[in-house]
C-alpha cells in the first residue's frame, strides 16, 4: 500500500500536466472570442492563433486579415507552425491591410515545411513549380510535393502525379501518374478524378475505356469541379447519345483503383484555407486542355 502512494505520488505532476493540457485545448475551443483575445494579450500562443482563426474567418466577430495577420504573426514570431502557414496563406494573396508578398509568403512555407507541416510542404512545392516568391525549380516542387503526398494530402498526391504525368522535373512516367491520381481519388479528390478520366479517355497508362473516362467526369462534375463537368459533355457528344447512355449504365466508381489521369494541372493545395490546421482553401486551378492525340505514350518526352 505504502509503495502504491509512493507510485501514485510520482505519477501525479506528469498526470496533472497531462490533463492541464487538454483541460487547456477543451477550455480554449468553448470561450468566447473576448477571453480567447484576453487570452491571446497575456501571450497565450495556441489563444493567439485562435483569435487570427476569428479575424480571418469572422467567427464571433468581424472578417479582419490585417488583425488575423497581425496575431499569426505573434504566435509565428514564437515559432507556432499553423501560424506560420496560414500567415504564409495571407500574405500569398494579400488583403485589406496586409500587402501581398509571395517572398515572405515562400520563407514562412518553407519553415512550416522544414517542421513537417503537410499543407505547407505542398504549398511550398508550388512556389517552387510556379516560382512564386522563390527561384523556380522543378525538382524541388516534386522534392517537396513528394514530401505531402507520402503523408497523405490528396491535392499533393494530384500535383505530384501531374509532374509525372507531364515529365516536369522527373522523366514523365504514365504509371506512377496513374497511382498517384488513383490515391487522390480515393480521398475524394475531384481533380484526381477527373484526371483518371483524362488517361482511361486517352488510354495512357490503362487500356482505353472512354466510356468509363464518362463516368469518372461526372462524378467528379458532380463535386463541382467546372472542367470536369466541360469534360463530360465534350466526350459526350463525341461519344453519341447510344454510347453516353451506355456508360451510364455502369456503376459509378466511388473510388479509384485501376485508372489514370490525362488532364490536369497543379492544384495550389486543397485542404481548407479555411480551417486552420487544415489550411490552404484554394482549390486547384483549372487543368490545361485534354491532351492531342498525336502526343506520344511512352515515357519519354514529346
Amino acid at each position: 500500500m505504502n509503495q502504491m502512494r509512493v507510485f501514485l505520488r510520482v505519477l501525479t505532476p506528469f498526470a496533472a500536466m497531462v490533463i492541464a493540457a487538454g483541460l487547456h485545448a477543451q477550455t480554449l475551443d468553448s470561450l468566447s472570442f473576448d477571453k480567447k483575445l484576453k487570452l491571446a494579450k497575456v501571450g497565450d500562443e495556441d489563444a493567439q492563433v485562435a483569435v487570427a482563426q476569428a479575424y480571418e474567418k469572422g467567427s464571433d466577430t468581424e472578417v479582419d486579415k490585417a488583425e488575423a495577420a497581425r496575431w499569426y504573426r505573434k504566435a509565428a514570431d514564437e515559432g507556432n507552425v499553423e501560424a506560420m502557414f496560414h500567415l504564409a496563406r495571407i500574405v500569398s494573396e494579400g488583403a485589406q491591410g496586409v500587402k501581398r508578398s509571395p517572398e515572405l509568403a515562400a520563407k514562412l512555407y518553407e519553415s512550416a515545411a522544414k517542421q513537417g507541416h503537410v499543407e505547407a510542404e505542398n504549398w511550398l512545392g508550388y512556389s517552387y513549380e510556379h516560382g512564386l516568391g522563390i527561384q523556380q525549380s522543378d525538382a524541388s516542387a516534386v522534392e517537396w510535393y513528394k514530401k505531402s503526398a507520402d503523408a497523405g494530402l490528396a491535392v499533393a498526391q494530384n500535383n505530384l502525379g501531374l509532374m509525372y504525368l507531364n515529365g516536369k522535373g522527373v522523366a514523365r512516367d504514365y504509371g506512377k501518374a496513374f497511382a498517384l491520381f488513383e490515391q487522390a481519388a480515393k480521398q475524394g479528390d475531384a481533380w484526381g478524378i477527373n484526371n483518371l478520366g483524362g488517361l482511361y479517355e486517352m488510354g495512357w497508362g490503362v487500356k482505353q475505356d472512354r466510356q468509363k473516362a464518362l463516368a469518372y467526369y461526372k462524378q467528379a462534375s458532380e463535386k463541382g469541379n467546372k472542367r470536369a463537368g466541360d469534360n463530360m459533355k465534350r466526350l459526350a457528344a463525341a461519344l453519341g447519345p447510344s454510347e453516353a447512355a451506355a456508360s451510364a449504365l455502369k456503376p459509378e466508381p466511388q473510388k479509384a483503383t485501376e485508372e489514370k489521369p490525362a488532364q490536369a494541372e497543379t492544384s495550389k493545395n486543397t485542404a481548407s484555407d479555411a480551417a486552420p490546421a487544415a489550411a490552404a482553401a484554394s482549390p486547384a486551378p483549372p487543368p490545361p486542355p485534354p491532351p492531342k492525340k498525336t502526343v506520344k505514350t511512352d515515357s519519354g518526352g514529346q
